[in-house]
């Protein structure tokens, strides 16, 4: 069963379904009605955060949910410790996405720790990695899915215009048998087909799709008028 749940999401669309803190749509009646509209565009799994939003959306869909913890906004805040992805996984998460850098964990565990402990109990982990050191040290730790979530996000590498396709390409090449998603700055279409073009077992999606707030300052802007960008 927990093999077939990654295996639904080989080529396939991941849509992430988050609103930030103080937006209209940050409730989880309102991300289960997008998550829905999302399966029924095609989405093959969705991503969301908090414990409220997880099982609404489980309640909701049929295709698998990564949940995710988002506490705080510094260091590590996605799932920041094993309580964190113990309750996501309690709320119905089919896997839990946890933060897989190498900064320090609030519980004083290691990365390796947590997944270690969270397969004891059956649960699937999806490491969200921000570069390709992270990334090794992931598979080394046994994560069922390796993601390139934080890439940009953190001193380890510079935020490219868009997906960071080099990383990508460098984490599908030295572990060919590990399902690697890409995730991050995926705004088009067009982006999303290279990013499957360079080897992603699949690509997530989420501001591009799902945060109306920012694709309308993108028209905006075209337009030429003059807004200021949406603040997180």
């Amino acid at each position: 069963m927990t093999a077939d749940v990654i295996e639904r999401m080989r080529g396939g669309l991941v849509v992430s379904c988050q609103a930030y803190p103080g937006e209209p749509m940050r409730h989880p009646e309102t991300m289960a009605q997008v998550a829905r509209a999302a399966e029924l565009g095609g989405a093959t799994a969705i991503r969301c955060q908090g414990l409220a939003d997880i099982s609404a959306i489980k309640g909701r869909v049929k295709i698998p949910v990564i949940g995710l913890w988002k506490e705080g906004d510094e260091g590590i805040y996605i799932t920041p410790t094993l309580r964190h992805a113990r309750a996501c996984a309690m709320a119905g998460a089919d896997v839990v996405a946890i933060d897989a850098t190498g900064r320090p964990r609030r519980d004083g565990l290691t990365y390796a720790q947590t997944v270690e402990r969270l397969h004891d109990e059956g649960i699937l982990v999806m490491a969200d990695c921000s570069s390709f050191e992270d990334a090794r040290a992931a598979v080394e730790a046994g994560s069922d899915i390796v993601s390139t979530t934080l890439a940009g996000y953190t001193p380890d590498r510079p935020k490219t215009d868009g997906p960071d396709l080099e990383l990508l390409a460098e984490i599908v090449a030295a572990f060919p048998d590990v399902p690697v998603l890409c995730e991050g700055r995926v705004h088009t279409p067009e982006q999303a087909a290279a990013v499957m073009e360079a080897g992603a077992f699949a690509v997530v999606v989420g501001t591009g799709i799902t945060h109306p707030t920012s694709i309308t300052h993108w028209f905006a802007r075209a337009i030429g008028l003059d807004v200021e960008a949406p603040t997180h």
